[in-house]
């Protein structure tokens, strides 16, 4: 079996600004204000986040998590808002007109990461409920790895139907089993692989979103690996270098999607 059909990873994430709504969400709610289809988008943007709602009036705005106004454009009702975090899942939405308060959100995730519930309160309106439910993105976005990802054939030159399945250990590590297994953390030193070709492992977080792993055989580097989860936590990219016990060189990139 080729070094490309069996992939390991694992990782600690230090994210402590990740919002757990990232991800992609449908209205599903007859109490909704809103009228269906309407579909929610909201993505990270360097040090900010990016909302994105579709529909007959979509709106769309990128905003810091620091209370202050940001532009909201080709909106009547209201041109700024301000965001807030009040907890992990709950967030506070100020609507404004020219610097007065039109209206304020609250926004409400489920324990579970697949339900949104959003409660629009107006002076003098009775409240306006809207619920979502979740149809992409990681649930818990401090560990967007973990799952079980699939091999996307239709973007991946080696068509082998890998699948990777990646759990939290529970240990400030993340446990891969697969072809082959291991279970490591991210500080740089050596761990044990089994059923490979490689003897050990060692793993480097590069950002958020990136790591690099180094494997090695009678103590000499023989592969390397990059990973690269999406910021929507849907897809994940990687791309290997490595050299077979013949000599040869081999570089690959396997495309996947979570399950």
């Amino acid at each position: 079996m080729s070094r490309i059909a069996s992939l390991g990873i694992t990782l600690v994430f230090q994210l402590a600004a990740a919002d757990p709504r990232f991800g992609t969400w449908k209205l599903v709610s007859a109490q909704s204000a809103m009228d269906p289809p309407r579909k929610l988008t909201v993505t990270s943007q360097r040090d900010s986040v990016h909302v994105l709602i579709s529909g007959s009036s979509p709106i769309e705005f990128t905003a810091k998590w620091d209370g202050r106004n940001y532009p909201v454009p080709n909106q009547a009702a209201f041109n700024q808002i301000a965001v807030r975090r009040l907890s992990k899942g709950r967030t506070e939405l100020i609507q404004k007109k020219d610097g007065a308060v039109v209206a304020t959100v609250h926004d409400q995730l489920s324990a579970d990461g697949r339900e949104l519930t959003a409660i629009t309160v107006r002076k003098g309106h009775p409240n306006e409920i809207s619920i979502w439910e979740r149809t992409g993105g990681a649930m818990d976005p401090e560990n967007p790895f973990a799952g079980e990802w699939t091999e996307d054939l239709s973007k991946s030159r080696m068509r082998q139907g890998v699948v990777l399945k990646i759990g939290p250990d529970g240990g400030g590590g993340v446990l891969f089993a697969g072809d082959f297994r291991y279970d490591a953390k991210l500080d740089g030193k050596d761990y044990n692989v089994t059923n490979s070709r490689d003897d050990t492992v060692a793993l480097k977080l590069v950002d958020a979103h990136t790591v690099e792993s180094i494997y090695k055989r009678d103590e000499q580097i023989g592969d390397r690996d990059r990973w690269v989860v999406s910021t929507d936590g849907q897809r994940l990219t990687v791309n290997t270098m490595g050299t077979l016990e013949t000599g040869e060189h081999i570089r690959e990139d396997l495309v996947f999607r979570k399950q």
